[in-house]
């Protein structure tokens, strides 16, 4: 399942386009549950990308650079060696 939250935003459609309406000062959350596939993989020359699919076929990509994949994995391996969530 994924949910999209979009504060204050507006879409205009003309000619079969869309266009922004007011400012450009938007701020969104995008929410997945129940991920039926995880995909990590190397994504141009610094970066990491995690893909993640559901069931329904939504996707959610993340680009992150090494400093940022290295504290998500400690971030892990913290959690797996304090909480019961992921034995």
């Amino acid at each position: 399942m994924l949910t999209l939250d979009i504060d204050d935003f507006t879409l205009e459609l003309k000619d079969g386009a869309f266009k922004n309406v007011g400012p450009s000062n938007k701020q969104a959350t995008v929410k997945m549950y129940d991920m039926d596939g995880v995909d990590v993989r190397e994504y141009g020359d610094k970066r990491v990308k995690l893909a993640f699919e559901d069931e329904q076929g939504s996707e959610v990509e993340v680009a992150l650079f090494p400093e940022q994949a290295r504290e998500v994995r400690e971030e892990l391996e913290l959690l797996e060696s304090e909480s019961d969530v992921l034995e």
